[in-house]
Parts: C-alpha cells; sequence; structure tokens
C-alpha cells in the first residue's frame, strides 16, 4: 500500500516588500517615519537608524537607483494595506450570467414562469441569457425563435436591456439581456 502524499493547500503568493536584513543593497534612500528625506546612507546606517527608533526598514521601491527604504512599523503596515484589499474587493462588482432555456412552441403559463425567472436574475443584478432550442423542423422557422425573444425584451425592457441581439447558432438561437441601473429602484417600488 503507498503511503499518503501531504499536500499543502495553494495559497496565493504575496509580493511582499524586503525588510530590515533582507535589504541586501550596499547603499539606499533613506526616508524617515513621518515621510521626510534623509538622504543616501550605507544599508548598516539606515538599518540602525531604524533600529534606534524601534522600527523597522522596509524597502518601498526596489527598482530604484539606489533602492528607497522608508522607517515604519511594518506589521502595521501590512494591516493597513491587507484592509485596504479587503475594502477594494468588497466594492467590487461581480457580474453573474444566468441562463434560460426556452422552446419555440412554449404554452403561455411556461412563458410566464420562464419570465419571471429571467425578471427575478434581472433584480438580482445578473446577465440573462436566453437561449431557444429549435428540433427538427422548427429550424425551418429561426423567426418564431426571434419574435419570442423579441417579445420577451419588450416584457423585461424596465429591469433589463438587450446586450447582445438574438443570434442563430446551429440548433440554438441566443440573445443576452443586461440589467439596467435603475432595475434595483423598480424593484424597492414593487416591494414597497
Amino acid at each position: 500500500m503507498r503511503s499518503r502524499r501531504a499536500f499543502e493547500p495553494v495559497r496565493p503568493i504575496v509580493a511582499q516588500s524586503r525588510i530590515n536584513e533582507d535589504i541586501r543593497v550596499p547603499r539606499v534612500r533613506l526616508v524617515d517615519s513621518d515621510g521626510t528625506q534623509i538622504g543616501i546612507k550605507p544599508t548598516d546606517e539606515a538599518l540602525e537608524y531604524a533600529f534606534s527608533k524601534n522600527l523597522d526598514l522596509v524597502e518601498v521601491a526596489a527598482e530604484a537607483d539606489p533602492p528607497v527604504c522608508r522607517v515604519m512599523d511594518y506589521g502595521k503596515y501590512r494591516y493597513e494595506q491587507e484592509q485596504k484589499a479587503k475594502i477594494a474587493r468588497k466594492h467590487q462588482l461581480q457580474v453573474h450570467v444566468k441562463e434560460i432555456k426556452l422552446r419555440p412552441k412554449i404554452g403561455v403559463h411556461d412563458y410566464e414562469t420562464k419570465k419571471g425567472h429571467v425578471v427575478r436574475f434581472l433584480q438580482q443584478k445578473a446577465k440573462v441569457k436566453v437561449t431557444i432550442m429549435f428540433r427538427g423542423r422548427e429550424t425551418t422557422h429561426p423567426e418564431r425563435g426571434q419574435d419570442l425573444l423579441m417579445r420577451l425584451a419588450e416584457d423585461v425592457k424596465e429591469l433589463g436591456s438587450v446586450e447582445s441581439p438574438p443570434l442563430l447558432d446551429g440548433r440554438n438561437m441566443t440573445m443576452v439581456l443586461a440589467p439596467l441601473k435603475s432595475a434595483a429602484r423598480v424593484e424597492a417600488s414593487q416591494s414597497a
């Protein structure tokens, strides 16, 4: 029986600044903790200066000649960077694409049910890909599918707009609806 291999979970590689003894260049441009320029100093002297203030020497611009190093509390700096990244992720807009499939000979009640799903998806700020599947001889009348898609687009025009018009791709015809900016206001007024 083979022994199990231990594997470590893959963590994203975060580009970290070099700090303190990791800085291996002979000279650095030193910036104090309050932002004042101290000047070009040997790395050992810059380290002593940072340690005398009970802070860390952090390389902030490695590509400069000589590299720019700043005296700061590295733990506090990392915490602030993580908080900024967390806020940026929180405010990032994620676009989801939902798909609804229809048939050209769909019944009235089935159409209303599918239309209700499209309305719900658009209110959730998701794009909706509407697909009509043709079978057999239905492919000889693609205008029926196009009429159905345009009817659906007309029914939900206060919530979404047509992002890509109906396109026939083999046996399927697809159209993409994108939510409008005012969709949230329409949803709020309907629930009140």
